[in-house]
């Protein structure tokens, strides 16, 4: 398996669609990073070359935050609106949805707000033994 980024992607797809195993890199980016390399999207990642490779990997590193570095960035982000008490850092500490979806009647799972149906009050008679 090729590895790229610290993640070794799959041998049988489309390098397009390989690239985007990578977190950070979705369809239109792993387009644009192929066409700065110069090669094919429909080529099968197990037959590029070492040359290819290494083209690929270097125009990631430079070019592109990817992986734990983009993850560490957005989980730092998060952290700062928690900081400073804005809305959204609210929000987030709060676990609700963040960009302003309703929370009247769905989101019940973000919320942890799971609701039972109602029953009667009265409980079952113990079983005999």
């Amino acid at each position: 398996m090729p590895r790229i980024a610290g993640i070794n992607i799959p041998e049988n797809k489309q390098i397009l669609i390989a690239l985007t195993y990578i977190h950070g890199i979705g369809r239109s980016l792993a387009g644009e990073i192929l066409e700065k390399a110069g090669i094919s999207p429909s080529v099968k990642a197990k037959s590029l070359t070492t040359e290819q490779l290494n083209l690929l990997k270097e125009i990631i590193e430079k070019n592109y935050t990817v992986e734990g570095a983009l993850k560490r960035e957005v989980m730092m982000n998060i952290k700062r609106l928690r900081d400073i008490g804005c809305w959204r850092g609210l929000r987030h500490i709060k676990g609700l949805p963040v960009r302003g979806q309703t929370t009247r009647t769905n989101s019940r799972t973000v919320r942890g707000n799971v609701r039972r149906t109602v029953t009667s009050g009265r409980k079952a008679p113990p079983a005999p033994k």
